[in-house]
């Protein structure tokens, strides 16, 4: 049985650790007090190392180590066979998917602050413990912000609930529109649910985040929207207009989500600001156009939701490279004239690794959902050879080349060629680096 610990940074452990007792061991002459700061210090690298059991056991460790690595698959897994073509479209859960997302990658992260905490205890520096940390054996029982998977969904319930008793406190019918004003009412006003137009928070990006914090990106206010309203028996479908997606009500009188009533029709309630934006496609929207969108099945909305996720963490990864673009390197491969991309120079650290991983980690789930998407395959693949995974990286663009345009395709020969050298060329690096270990 695991538990979840969330550590400090390391600034802020190092000052915690070392600035509270102001204690030096000095090596240079002998003190009264050497032999006192020293029992301080192995008795509080002690107490730290009690909070990690099993990185004070080599076996354990291994044991935690490969604990996480199974999590992480038995994710990936349920997520799958959430998602699964298998199943008919209707009976994909929206919510279940992205929480099986949410809960992947923060496994990742737990086991990753685990391992930074390991490496500051191995240097003798004390590490923050959780008092409240919550014990778990399977990813059905990890806590995600405090409740488990199940406990979220208990909460989209609740939701559909109160949308329920507010209608009975007001002694409304069963007429569609006035259902979903209390739809409205509960989301957006009751409990201040409102969308964030830039996604500069990780928050913002996690179905289980959003219902926590009020606050997200459309996609996910649209897909709690959706399972509020499933659960209430109403069918809400959606569409991409433009580089917007926008969701509502199916019914016989689209026309009434467009009335106007304090201002907003329920059309705009829903979808918020783009639909009275002139800029905005969706601003052109009526009654009986609706009725030409072609509407999005469940499966396409997990996909845009995990290309956001894709465009956020790479965002991140690449916030002190402002402007980098995925494919950059093969117009730099493709025209020989130019100098080569900096990533090629060695100890350039390029990008944030672990937002890089977590944008790879929801490349891989979106391939699932779309195996043939070629230049999916490709920006996937790109992400491979930034993160150093040259071998991968060779694999999935020659897996690209086979589906991609010819045009395209001369653009990665080059590239794949390049990287086949720098796979040689990494190997004959780690061969070098072990001969010389040997010899000392």
């Amino acid at each position: 049985m695991l538990c979840t610990v969330y550590c400090m940074p390391a600034a802020s452990m190092v000052s915690q650790t070392f600035a509270a007792d102001h204690f030096f061991i000095r090596y240079d002459h002998h003190h009264h007090h050497d032999h006192k700061d020293l029992r301080r210090w192995r008795s509080r690298t002690t107490a730290a190392a009690s909070a990690y059991p099993l990185f004070s056991n080599p076996k354990a460790s291994s044991s935690r180590q490969k604990f996480y690595q199974e999590a992480l698959k038995t994710a990936r897994d349920k997520f799958a066979g959430e998602i699964s073509f298998q199943s008919e479209d209707k009976d994909v859960s929206l919510a279940k998917a992205l929480l099986y997302v949410a809960a992947e990658d923060e496994i990742f992260m737990v086991f990753n602050r685990e391992m930074d905490a390991c490496s500051f205890l191995n240097e003798g520096i004390n590490v923050c413990s959780s008092s409240n940390a919550r014990e778990w054996d399977s990813v059905e029982q990890m806590p995600l912000d405090g409740k488990t998977i199940s406990e979220w969904l208990s909460e989209l319930d609740a939701i559909a609930k109160e949308v329920e008793a507010d209608l009975v406190s007001r002694d409304i019918g069963c007429h569609l529109v006035e259902v979903l004003q209390a739809v409205n009412l509960v989301l957006f006003e009751l409990r201040g649910f409102k969308r964030s137009p830039v996604l500069v928070d990780s928050k913002h990006s996690y179905l289980h985040l959003v219902l926590s914090s009020g606050c997200g990106s459309a996609i996910l206010l649209s897909i709690i929207y959706i399972e509020v309203c499933r659960r209430l028996g109403l069918t809400i479908v959606g569409s991409r207009v433009g580089e917007d997606f926008l969701i509502w009500l199916r019914t016989t009188y689209p026309e009434e989500l467009f009335k106007v009533t304090s201002g907003h029709s329920l059309f705009a309630v829903v979808n918020g600001r783009c639909v009275e934006d002139p800029r905005s496609m969706a601003s052109d929207l009526t009654g009986s156009s609706l009725l030409g969108l072609e509407i999005a099945s469940n499966r396409d909305i997990v996909r845009i939701a995990l290309a956001n996720l894709i465009r956020f963490h790479w965002k991140c990864a690449s916030r002190s490279n402002l402007g980098l673009m995925l494919t950059s390197p093969l117009r730099h491969a493709h025209n020989a004239d130019e100098k080569p991309n900096k990533i090629d120079k060695p100890n350039v650290p390029l990008l944030r690794p672990q937002d890089l991983k977590l944008a790879i980690m929801a490349s891989e789930r979106l391939l699932i959902l779309q195996p043939h998407n070629w230049a999916l395959r490709r920006d996937h693949g790109m992400m491979l050879y930034y993160n150093r995974e040259y071998g991968k990286a060779v694999q999935e663009l020659s897996i690209c080349m086979a589906f991609a345009p010819e045009e395209e395709a001369e653009l990665l020969e080059p590239f794949i060629e390049k990287l086949h050298l720098m796979r040689l060329e990494s190997s004959w690096k780690s061969l070098g680096d072990t001969a010389s270990m040997t010899v000392k």
